[in-house]
């Protein structure tokens, strides 16, 4: 699938698994479909499932912007907590498109925990209460770090769990009715050798071919080049990237200079923040040191994963000023990180937002992408580690491999059969796309963008609502979804069709059609067109039931449920009064 292809689906509402290699453009075609949504004054909810994935995206994360924080589990308690609280409420109830990027590093069930927060706040029964949701990631990344050892309390709405491991193993994952589009297209290599190189890991068929390629890369620590020698190092564990880190500090002659974080508020939680926090509790600097910034910043311009050297100190506040690889000057000043409740904060770190970064681990490059690096992949444990370390690299000349094992180049066996599955289903949703005609298409964005309240741009370039007044006493929101079902039908799509475009259930879109006949929006044509999208078994079924309802009436669904013994469903009886 291309980049436009997958926005043309985008900006139809339907629900969307975004995936695709290192690359792709996964990123480029959010932030397109970000952009468009902003022309038509509809701001969406960026969010990834981790900080650094986070300040890629100018997003925050998943965890802060439900509300859920720290939490791995929700009871009852924690969720009328979430639900109370105003701006978390306030929040979600604005939100008409949720993006979560990095979707494979989301811990355990946090998609399930999230569905429950949209469902319970905007109080309705549908996938994320209604909200498009986009999932952005690659399941060949690194895998989310999951707690094998801790007990699943009982009286958990939503309990912590050690396995199963990925996101699309959860039941918000398949309720959400996710149209797959997987990209196809390459922007990152320019390297073909080592682009065959990538897709042979990939595919789980990396050839001698490969490994000759690889092997071309491989170099001693003493024999690398003057020139990199502050180029980053790629370390699977952190022990490997303290050493580094550590005897590339002790060569400089210059002053040591020590920053030491401070904490307030609730103990368990300072920790947390601790452990989750890219700076180290005492940063020890010196004039020299290669460090990268931990945190965004956008007065002084610097964002999570700034690389510089320290250059200096400012003269009157002993905070450290860096110089960037493009040649500015920073001053870098302590910055917070904290959790917040109920709009109070509730633990709070302080530290100067930088680290040592003559090396970095794998995990904490992932989002990254580099002219070159220095990595050692002799250690890697984990499946997709040496994956995601070697995809960081444009080209083949920017690699420099220290040590590699044979587990480098092994991914999940269980992702490559998913991925061929995610592949199909992308296929598919080009055929079921690529059938609507472009005026119907444009119709499909348009609505989406009346249903979320935003306005059309025009040709001129000003911007128009597209909207109808409802009838007194009818949500106007709920009725621009209604609508919205409507225009499906009319152009021909059928129940089914319609529920799988909009990332609803069947029973949702039968709702939102008996909604738009109790205020007289549901014509007879409307009904015959829906008429012949019945298979013939539906037909037999529903003729039965309208001689059912004339001795049963038509109020109550359970008699008529009940007098067929349950062998016709509940969707067809409703289908059958619709019709009526």
């Amino acid at each position: 699938m291309t980049q436009d292809q997958a926005l043309n689906i985008l900006k139809t509402g339907a629900n969307v698994f975004l995936t695709g290699e290192p690359g792709a453009g996964k990123t480029h075609t959010i932030n397109n479909f970000v952009n468009y949504l902003r022309d038509c004054d509809i701001e969406p909810a960026i969010t990834a499932s981790t900080g650094i994935a986070a300040t890629h995206i100018g997003g925050m994360t998943i965890h802060s912007w439900s509300g859920i924080g720290i939490r791995t589990k929700l009871d009852k308690y924690d969720l009328d907590k979430i639900a109370s609280s105003e701006y978390i409420v306030k929040r979600v109830n604005r939100t008409k498109v949720l993006i979560i990027d990095e979707i494979s590093m989301l811990s355990t069930n946090m998609l399930e925990m999230v569905d429950l927060v949209c469902r319970e706040i905007r109080q309705s029964s549908e996938p994320f209460g209604g909200i498009q949701i986009i999932l952005v990631g690659d399941f060949f990344q690194l895998p989310p770090i999951t707690k094998r050892d801790e007990s699943v309390k009982q009286n958990s709405l939503i309990a912590e769990v050690g396995f199963p491991r990925f996101a699309y193993h959860f039941g918000a994952w398949e309720r959400s009715r996710l149209v797959v589009c997987y990209l196809s297209e390459q922007h990152r290599q320019d390297d073909a050798d080592f682009l065959s190189v990538l897709s042979g890991i990939r595919a789980n068929n990396v050839s001698e071919m490969h490994r000759n390629h690889l092997q071309t890369r491989h170099i001693r620590t003493d024999k690398l080049p003057e020139n990199i020698q502050n180029i980053t190092k790629l370390f699977s564990h952190n022990v490997d990237v303290d050493r580094v880190n550590n005897e590339e500090l002790a060569k400089l002659n210059t002053e040591r200079k020590l920053f030491r974080m401070s904490g307030s508020g609730n103990e368990k939680v300072v920790e947390t923040l601790k452990k989750g926090c890219l700076s180290p509790e005492n940063l020890e600097l010196k004039i020299g040191a290669v460090v990268m910034c931990t945190k965004n910043n956008p007065k002084e311009r610097f964002v999570n994963g700034t690389l510089g050297i320290v250059v200096g100190y400012e003269e009157f506040s002993g905070y450290p000023i860096i110089k960037t690889r493009n040649g500015r000057s920073i001053k870098v000043a302590p910055m917070d990180w904290s959790v917040e409740e109920n709009g109070k904060i509730r633990a709070q770190i302080t530290q100067v937002p930088l680290r040592l970064a003559w090396a970095i681990t794998v995990h904490k490059s992932q989002g990254m992408s580099m002219d070159a690096a220095v990595m050692d992949l002799s250690q890697v444990f984990e499946f997709g580690q040496g994956y995601v370390a070697l995809s960081r690299v444009r080209r083949l000349s920017g690699l420099y491999l220290l040590g590699i094992n044979a587990h480098a180049l092994k991914v999940h066996p269980e992702i490559l059969q998913k991925d061929i599955d995610f592949k199909n289903k992308s296929d598919e949703a080009v055929k079921v796309f690529g059938k609507i005609l472009e005026a119907d298409l444009k119709k499909m964005h348009e609505s989406f963008v009346v249903t979320c309240g935003g306005k059309i741009k025009t040709k001129s370039g000003g911007k128009h609502h597209l909207e109808a007044r409802p009838p007194s006493g009818v949500n106007i929101k709920k009725e621009r979804r209604w609508e919205q079902t409507l225009s499906f039908i009319q152009d021909g799509k059928s129940i089914l069709e319609v529920a799988h475009l909009r990332g609803r259930k069947e029973e949702t879109i039968i709702e939102h059609l008996e909604e738009l006949k109790k205020i007289g929006k549901l014509t007879e044509e409307t009904k015959n067109i829906l008429k012949l999208k019945i298979t013939k078994e539906q037909e037999d079924q529903i003729n039965k039931v309208r001689l059912s309802m004339l001795l049963l009436g038509a109020e109550l669904l359970k008699p008529i449920y009940d007098h067929f013994g349950g062998k016709i469903s509940y969707e067809n009886i409703r289908l059958a009064r619709l019709l009526s």
